[in-house]
């Protein structure tokens, strides 16, 4: 147990020297609210980004397996 220490030890020392900096996080209103319209836009969009890749693979799947030479 004793030669584990030092070996934490070193481990540790590259961490003890790092500050992170502290977030500003504020709790108040934003100063321009959100329409619903852009929220539904937004919403969208991201949405999108993610289901629109995905799909068009599992569209094109079995073109995959026929082209795959193994």
């Amino acid at each position: 147990m004793l030669r584990l220490a030092p070996t934490v030890r070193l481990l540790q020392a590259p961490l003890g020297g790092w500050v992170v900096p502290k977030a500003h996080i504020t709790a108040k209103p934003a100063k321009t609210p959100t329409s619903p319209k852009e929220q539904a836009i937004g919403l969208s969009v991201t949405f999108l980004s993610f289901l629109l890749p995905a799909g068009w693979v599992l569209y094109h799947l079995d073109n995959y397996k026929k082209s795959s030479g193994a």
